[in-house]
Formats: structure tokens, sequence, C-alpha cells
């Protein structure tokens, strides 16, 4: 067995030429102006598209086909490589398309003009024309470049993290084939993990985990007879994958700056666990009848706006066997007025699904939405709520798939119940009386007094428990799934939501579809641990002497010696009280 870091990248792209049908060149095929594989590019469009090459003229002589290299890097430069594979590009007149996508089974012609595609691998590409540096490899969709690997191996004392020093210090962000946009993504991987990184930055490049996770925890599982990272290419890197990759995952998110006004691009890659969750639940949602509920468990720091977007366009593009859509309209309910900016974004980087978004920034918005078919509606709960009535009345013949944000918390509550009922044409809206966490419309609720206190009701029922009643006395709707996302449910959302498991002589257990638990977030570094810096209550009594010594103590030295121990924490009067108030309890 050869343990070497080239025995490592041996193993793999042998794999990809000898079983997943890649076409492997030799490093000197890398065409270091134009950052491509020219002679893939130009075979890939002679074979597929005669005519624009003839009408065109774009290799008919060398300064032609000098011109169409250029402005194809240049493109590629400024769209990014995933939206020219996408979209194509134009020369001439003509606008060739750089990638055929996966056909459907039902569409021969599609199929055969996949095939076409020219996946290729080649090892030791020499990038730069200013020094000898070399990548490990390059994987290329018809002579573009999708993703680089530099890979290290245990055996040798090396890591994965050897490999991502390697990318932020002998990787110049500055060559062509480096630059942001030009490739979608870039691989430091070893024997036992995988992280990835979008845009290289030098000493700042930012690498994610592309690991499968184990015991519910950060890393990969040992694979018997196999290597721990395998999956990377035996599944990730198979065309069908990868395939769905670049067509439904890779963008290049814009936003602009609200204070500079500046655009800032953002490449985007799927990580491990959202590319899993999202076609997870694409296939299950094909194999099961209409009517299934899903609970998403994915921690703080999983990406869940990302996940909801991808799962979102997803389903609108769903087909049932008789391949009608399998749902009218997707709607994605959410009180977060971030993630609802983030979600049109995201949708927005994939312009094939222009006109089929609708975002209803009122009531009176939303009801035409519904009514219309829009495809994907986004919206906030208490929108949603106030017309359920005319949904359940009027639109119980379609089929809607709900995504809910934060499942958890409000929507736990009122919009799963209202969702529930509302569509089954049993709407009884439960009506917060006050909020001061959103501006809504006088017509949203009419009893709704808007102020600054928190969402308060009518009693001191608790929220979830009196949805719990709510959603106990009625059935959740037969014509609608449900795909809810939370961090932390209780109980009672994992009964609502969850996979039951039936246990012999015990209670029912519910389990989430899907988890990216707190534990893994941790220890890939996305949340803080709070236990590590845990300070009990019985700490602050000791803060100036013991209970024991003396009862009475100085407020003023007790609030400065905890200044002292947390130097960076604004103590105000709120907080002020709070700690005092502890001191007062545990002290008396």
């Amino acid at each position: 067995m050869d343990t070497s870091e080239t025995g490592l990248e041996k193993i793999i792209v042998d794999w990809l030429r000898d079983h997943n049908g890649y076409e492997q060149e030799t490093p000197h095929a890398y065409n270091k102006d134009f950052a491509l594989v020219d002679k893939w590019v130009e075979r890939f469009v002679t074979e597929t598209q005669p005519e624009k090459v003839k009408q065109s003229m774009c290799f008919a002589s060398p300064s032609e086909r000098f011109k169409f290299f250029t402005r194809l890097a240049n493109e590629i430069t400024k769209r990014g490589v995933t939206d020219v594979l996408r979209k194509g590009y134009k020369f001439n007149g003509s606008t060739f398309n750089l990638y055929y996508p996966l056909p459907s089974e039902l569409n021969p012609s599609a199929k055969v003009a996949y095939e076409h595609n020219i996946f290729g691998v080649i090892r030791q590409v020499m990038y730069s024309k200013v020094n000898t540096n070399e990548i490990d490899f390059v994987v290329f969709i018809n002579g573009l470049p999708l993703a680089t690997f530099e890979l290290k191996n245990n055996f040798t004392g090396q890591t994965c993290e050897n490999a991502i020093a390697q990318y932020r210090s002998d990787r110049d962000p500055k060559e062509l084939l480096l630059q942001k946009k030009r490739c979608a993504v870039h691989f430091a991987v070893d024997d036992f993990q995988v992280w990835m990184c979008t845009t290289l930055a030098g000493k700042d490049s930012w690498f994610l985990p592309f690991n499968c996770g184990v015991n519910g925890g950060a890393g990969n599982p040992v694979i018997e007879g196999d290597t721990m990272t395998s999956y990377l290419w035996k599944d990730i890197l198979t065309k069908p994958t990868l395939s769905n990759i670049i067509e439904n995952f890779a963008q290049v998110i814009s936003s602009e700056d609200k204070k500079t006004h500046k655009v800032k691009e953002t490449v985007i890659w799927p990580r491990y666990h959202q590319l899993d969750a999202v076609r997870s639940l694409l296939n299950v949602t094909k194999m099961s009848p209409i009517g299934r509920r899903f609970l998403i468990q994915h921690s703080a720091g999983s990406g869940k706006s990302n996940s909801i977007t991808w799962l979102a366009y997803q389903l609108v593009t769903l087909l049932q066997q008789n391949q009608e859509p399998f749902f009218d309209s997707i709607i994605v309910v959410t009180d977060r007025v971030n993630l609802d900016k983030q979600i049109r974004d995201n949708i927005n980087a994939f312009q094939r699904l222009n006109n089929l978004v609708g975002w209803a920034d009122k009531s009176g918005t939303l009801r035409e939405l519904l009514t219309g078919g829009k495809k994907i509606i986004i919206s906030t709960i208490f929108k949603f709520s106030f017309i359920l009535d005319e949904i359940g009345s009027s639109l119980k013949d379609k089929r809607f798939a709900i995504i809910i944000d934060e499942a958890h918390s409000s929507q736990n509550g009122s919009l799963s119940a209202n969702l529930a009922t509302g569509i089954s044409g049993n709407a009884t809206p439960v009506v917060p009386l006050k909020t001061g966490s959103y501006t809504y419309e006088k017509d949203d609720y009419p009893s709704m007094v808007a102020d600054n206190s928190d969402m308060t009701y009518g009693d001191s029922e608790d929220i979830e428990d009196k949805i719990h009643r709510i959603i106990k006395g009625r059935k959740m709707a037969k014509n609608a799934n449900y795909y809810a996302f939370t961090a932390t449910p209780k109980n009672k959302t994992l009964e609502m939501f969850g996979d039951k498991v039936e246990r012999i002589n015990e209670e029912p257990l519910y389990i989430p579809f899907h988890e990216y638990t707190m534990k893994q977030a941790i220890e890939e570094g996305f949340i803080l641990d709070v236990l590590k810096n845990y300070t009990p209550y019985s700490s602050y009594y000791r803060v100036l002497k013991a209970v024991e010594d003396d009862p009475e103590y100085d407020k003023k030295k007790a609030l400065g010696k905890i200044r002292c121990y947390y130097p960076k924490f604004r103590i105000t009067r709120v907080i002020q009280t709070k700690i005092l108030s502890q001191l007062d309890f545990l002290l008396y």
C-alpha cells in the first residue's frame, strides 16, 4: 500500500477515471493563458454545436480562436465558472452551451446531450507563469476548471491542516486559476477529513468542514477496508452528484452594503450536511404520499437559510410519476426579516426561477400570490395566518410544501396550528395581542396593538401549550408536506414533526429526519461551547466573601470585582439589577 501523498492522489484520480468515466490529461494540456483546458473546450463545442461553430467562425483561424478563448476567460472571471457552465457564453452572435444538464428519464435527446459532457482531471497542474508551484489535481467540466485539490496523508505526518496552510501561504490568489469565482471550490483533503474554501484570500482564506460527521460530532466514520474520506470521490465527484451541485447548489450571491452601497459577491458551495439533507428530503418526498412531516434539526452555524433556499426551489421542479409537478406552491414561512432577505438573494442567483418567486410584503399581496399559483411564496407567520381561512376553503384541491423556519419558536405555535387547520379548512388563527418585534399592516390583525413590549397573550397559558391544545383537536392538512427547520426542538415539536419510533414496553420515541448537531457545530468551531466558561450562581457570592463569614456585602465592590472578572462585559442598569437580585437570593 502506497502511503505517500501521491499514493492518495493516485487512488482518487484512478477511481475517477476507471469507475466514473473521467478523462485524464497531462499537465501540459492546461493552458495558463486562459486558466482552462482549451482542447477540451474546443472538442465539446465542435462536437455538440457544429452549426454555431461554423456560423461564428470561432475556430476558423488562430486569431479568431484566440479571441474566443480570451473572451471566454474574461466571462469566467466576470460571472464565475458555475454561471458560465449553466448559462453558456456568447461569441460573434452565437450563444454556446458549455454544459448540458442532467436529463429527465423521459427525455432521450437530453440524455444523449448529457453524455457529451467531458468530466476531466489533471494531476500536478503547473498553474503559474512565475513559479513552478503545482496543485495536486484539478477537476474540469468541458475544459472549465471547477475544483482544485491539495492532498495530505497522515502516514507522512501531515494532515488537511497542512493542506489548508499550503493554500493560505503558497497559493497566490492573484493567479488566474485561483482568483475568486474562477473555480467553484478548493478542497484540502487527507485520509481522515475534508475541508473546503470557496474564495482564496491568502492568510484570510476561510475553510469550512466538508465532513459527514460521526457519533453526532465532527469528523468521518471509520470505513472498513477503505479511506474515511472516500465519499468525496465515490459520491461527491461522481457525474450525477457533481452535476446536481452545479445545477442546483453552487452559486454566486450578490449583496449591497447599505452604508457603502458596494456590492459584495459571495461564492457558495454546499457543506456536506446541507447537501445530504436536501438530497434526502427530496428522495423521501418523491417516494411518499402527500401529507408527510419532516423535522430538520440543524444547529446554529449550519447555514439553514441556504438549506431552506435549495430545498424550496428543488421542490418546485419535483415531479410525480405522471410528470405533473409534485407541489402547486412552495411556501417559506419565517419571522426573521434578515432570513427573508437571504432567501431572496439566494434564489435570485438562479435566474431560471425568475417570475416564480413572490414576496408577500402585504396580506393582499400574499392572497394574490396564493390564488395566482405563484410557485415559491415567502411570507411571515402573521401575514400568512391572516388569510388561512381563504386557503382552506378555496385551495383544498391543491398541493403545498410548507417550509417552516425555526419551528421551535413562534412557528411551532401559531404557525403550525394555523397552517394545519387553515389548509384543511378549519382555520382558527391564534392572534397575539401585541408585539414589538415586527411592524405589521393594520389588516393583518385588527386586534393587534404595537408597542415595545414582548409578545403576550390574553391569559397566562404558555404559547406552546396553547398551540398544542389547538392542534390536538385537529388533523394536520392532508394536502401539504411540512418541512420544519429548527436548532433546538422541544418535545412537542418533536412529536409534531418528528419521525415516530415505536419501542417495546416504552413510550414512542420521536426523532428528527435529519440532524446537524450542536456537538458537531461546537467541534467544528461554528458555535462556542457555553459550558467551557460556565460560572455557577454560587460563584457570585464568593466575589467578595463567603456567606458564612459575613452575609452583608458591599454592592459597589461586588460589581467592581465582577467587572474585573469580565473586563469586556458591559454591565447595564438592567443587568446590574439582575446580578444584585441573584446575589440577594443566594446570600439570603
